[in-house]
């Protein structure tokens, strides 16, 4: 696994595996458990032991699925990031529902906690202020954002103690948005930018989906969804948690690190999409 550093020299995986979808959308299902608790385990023997998630997702059975899939591996070797949904983002609702993700993860205390959407409705200070409190009391050793703009990431770098250490943000060749302003902020104050749908809900994946993009697999003897994802990663300060149920994705997202494109074929793409 390759790495990038965030605060205190602390590394975080290039690569991680999203968990959207696992244990229900909205509401929380076990009707795919079996399967979502394999590919999570077999992404952590593999490698990929940053996992993503959130207490929205799937109502909460996502972090429960994370918590059974980790209980046997090295938590030390692991990096566990999960999110605050945008309706509880006063003072003792962040600090309520990262007590709630550390229970169902059965864990001490998160590597990353994000918020994951901005809120109007809550002002955004003390939501920071209740942030900085959870890395006081060590329920998360680092904090971050998620789906925050320029203008929303300043403040709340004015308003931490501790410093905003990521954003996660929707980022592929597709979805180009990020590079307008806030992945070059990302890149100017160390934050780390996590793309999120970093294979465009698969589009990316497919071979036959752009003609550039097959080319320059067929290149390097790699699949489109490979060269998508080395793409993201080559970049400055940029990693990419792809979602992936079955092993065979898993194991070809895996086949995204560990060599880099040429610039040539780097700015080739990207004038492409």
């Amino acid at each position: 696994m390759e790495y990038k550093t965030i605060a205190k020299k602390q590394k975080i995986p290039v690569l991680g595996i999203g968990t959207w979808g696992m244990g229900g959308g909205v509401m929380r299902s076990t009707s795919n458990d079996k399967q979502d608790l394999q590919a999570l385990k077999t992404a952590l023997k593999l490698g990929i032991t940053h996992i993503d998630t959130a207490e929205y997702y799937g109502n909460g059975h996502a972090e429960e699925l994370v918590g059974e899939a980790i209980k046997r591996f090295d938590r030390k070797k692991l990096f566990i990031t999960s999110k605050v949904w945008s309706t509880h983002l006063s003072y003792n609702g962040v600090i309520k529902a990262a007590e709630g993700s550390l229970r169902r993860m059965v864990l001490k205390c998160m590597d990353l906690y994000l918020i994951h959407w901005p809120n109007f409705l809550f002002p955004l200070k003390k939501t920071i202020s209740a942030m900085d409190y959870l890395v006081d009391a060590g329920i998360t050793r680092f904090i971050g954002v998620s789906n925050f703009s320029v203008k929303q990431m300043k403040d709340a770098q004015e308003y931490s103690k501790h410093g905003i250490v990521a954003n996660q943000v929707e980022y592929s060749l597709v979805c180009r948005k990020p590079e307008q302003e806030v992945l070059p902020y990302c890149q100017e104050n160390n934050i780390i930018l996590t793309a999120y749908t970093p294979l465009a809900k698969g589009k990316l994946s497919q071979w036959g989906y752009n003609i550039v993009l097959d080319s320059i697999a067929r290149k390097y003897k790699k699949t489109p969804g490979q060269v998508a994802l080395n793409w993201l990663i080559s970049q400055k300060n940029v990693i990419a948690i792809p979602k992936a149920s079955k092993i065979e994705h898993i194991k070809e997202n895996l086949g995204a690190v560990g060599w880099r494109m040429s610039t040539e074929n780097i700015d080739r793409l990207a004038k492409e999409f």
